[in-house]
C-alpha cells in the first residue's frame, strides 16, 4: 500500500505530540534511569512514546507498533510504526539539542516513511518512499564527494559497536583520513547525523549494533536525499537487518567505503 497524505499527516502529528512532551524536559529535571541493559531513560522517553502509541491507537488501531521504551504490538494491516522517542538520551540528559525523534512507517518489513525531528531546534526531516526528502518543508540533497579520501564521517561513539567493529570502523576512517589524525571522525550526534547528511553536511555514518528503531526511519530519508542506507555488506536496510550501518551521502562512494571495511567478519 502506497504511502498516502493520512500517513504523512499521522506522522506529524506523532512528532509534534512527542516534541510537545520532550521540550519541558529539556535542560531540566527529566528523571534519568538505567534500564536493564544499562542505557539510560528519561520521564521524556517514556511519555513521548506513550503520547505516540495513543494517538496510533486512536487513529490506526489495526497497525503494529514498535517502540523503544514499550514494546512490540502486534497489527493485522502488515504495516507498524517504529518509535525511538529520543534517539541521543545521553545527549538529551547532558543538555545537547542533537538528539531527536525517530518515527518511520514499516510496511512488510520495508521503511516506507520515516521522520526525524529535533524538538528544542525544531528541524524536522521527512522521507517517503519515491519522493524528495525535506527538511523544514523545503527539499533536502546529500553532497557529492569525489573520493573516499577526504570525506567526512560521523558517528555516535565506538563504545557503542559491538565487540570486534571498531578496528574495522577505523580502518574506514584511516581511507577517509589519508592517515591524517587531524582529519578523524565526527563523535556524537545519534539520528541527528543522518539528518545532517541527508542536508549536505556529511559524507558518511558509520554504525554497529543499532535496533529496528534506530534505523528504520533514517533510510527514507537518507535515500530520499539522493544518498544511500545499507549495512556494512552493502545490502539494503529491513526488519531483518543486524544493526550494522552505513548511510553514504554519494552513492558513487558506496564501492569505496564497502571496500575500505571489506576485512569485517560480517562480509560476504
Amino acid at each position: 500500500m502506497p504511502v498516502n497524505r493520512t500517513d504523512i499527516d499521522l506522522a506529524h502529528a506523532l512528532a509534534d505530540a512527542a516534541g510537545a512532551v520532550i521540550r519541558p524536559y529539556f535542560r531540566r529535571n527529566h528523571g534519568l534511569e538505567l534500564k536493564e541493559d544499562r542505557s539510560p531513560v528519561t520521564l521524556a522517553d517514556r511519555e513521548a512514546e506513550a503520547a505516540m502509541r495513543r494517538l496510533i491507537e486512536a487513529e490506526r488501531s489495526g497497525d503494529g507498533i514498535h517502540g523503544e521504551e514499550y514494546g512490540v504490538k502486534e497489527g493485522v494491516t502488515g504495516r507498524q510504526w517504529v518509535l525511538d522517542p529520543i534517539d541521543g538520551t545521553r545527549s538529551f540528559a547532558s543538555g545537547r539539542a542533537i538528539f531527536g525523534t525517530l518515527i518511520a512507517l514499516v510496511e512488510d518489513g520495508w521503511p516506507v516513511l520515516g521522520i526525524i525531528d529535533q524538538p528544542v531546534q525544531r528541524e524536522r526531516w521527512v522521507g517517503v518512499a519515491g519522493r524528495p526528502t525535506t527538511f523544514n518543508g523545503v527539499p533536502a540533497h546529500t553532497r557529492s564527494c569525489a573520493a573516499l579520501e577526504g570525506a567526512t564521517i560521523a558517528t555516535t561513539s565506538p563504545h557503542l559497536f559491538e565487540e570486534g567493529d571498531v578496528p574495522h570502523f577505523m580502518a574506514l576512517v584511516t581511507a577517509a583520513s589519508g592517515g591524517n589524525p587531524r582529519q578523524g571522525p565526527v563523535y556524537g550526534g545519534d539520528c541527528y547525523n543522518y539528518g545532517l547528511l541527508a542536508s549536505g553536511h556529511l559524507d558518511i555514518v558509520a554504525e554497529s549494533g543499532l535496533k529496528l528503531y534506530d534505523f528504520a526511519a533514517l533510510v527514507p530519508v537518507v535515500e530520499g536525499a539522493g544518498g544511500r542506507m545499507c549495512d556494512w555488506n552493502g545490502d539494503p536496510l529491513n526488519a531483518n537487518s543486524e544493526g550494522h550501518v552505513l548511510a553514504i551521502g554519494d552513492p558513487a562512494r558506496t564501492d569505496d567505503v564497502l571496500e575500505a571495511i571489506r576485512t569485517l567478519p560480517h562480509a560476504h
